[in-house]
């Protein structure tokens, strides 16, 4: 077990052998390699993919085929080999969460792939524009305003 610091929970234990590797880094942070994927709760379908070397590097992720039924990502050759995949099938997928004015995006565009084996993980980039990178997946609750009274 190690612990890693984060910026929202605090000092976090994980097993090592669990983080998550990213060859290249996500998306815009290619010095960033390693992650640990912290639920959210219990019942929750979203994780926290926390940075294990920089506190305040955190997504919220989730799985998009949750809220995206018929959602696939066409997984080149190269993209196989380098996660150490025999099948695309065996792959797990996590899509960064946005929230934008009451809604929790996700960006189809830019899938997280993981290879739940060896937990090598690459973030791809697709041309296709049949998803867009702040795709709907859930409008959240309207929050009801809390009106206080003076006496």
């Amino acid at each position: 077990m190690t612990v890693i610091e984060t910026t929202r929970f605090g000092p976090v234990e994980v097993d090592e052998t669990r983080l998550i590797c990213f060859a290249d880094g996500p998306v815009g942070f290619p010095a960033h390699k390693r992650f640990a994927l912290i639920s959210v709760g219990p019942q929750s379908s979203f994780y926290w993919l926390q940075s294990a070397d920089d506190p305040g590097l955190a997504f919220v992720v989730t799985d998009p085929r949750l809220f995206v039924p018929d959602y696939a990502v066409p997984l080149r050759e190269e993209d196989a080999q380098r996660l150490g995949a025999a099948s695309s099938d065996l792959l797990q997928l996590f899509v960064i969460v946005n929230k934008v004015d009451g809604v929790l995006t996700g960006n189809l565009q830019g899938p997280i792939v993981v290879n739940p084996t060896n937990l090598h993980a690459t973030q791809l980039v697709m041309s296709e524009r049949r998803f867009t990178t702040r795709h709907p997946l859930i409008q959240l609750p309207a929050r009801k305003e809390v009106l206080s009274r003076s006496a």
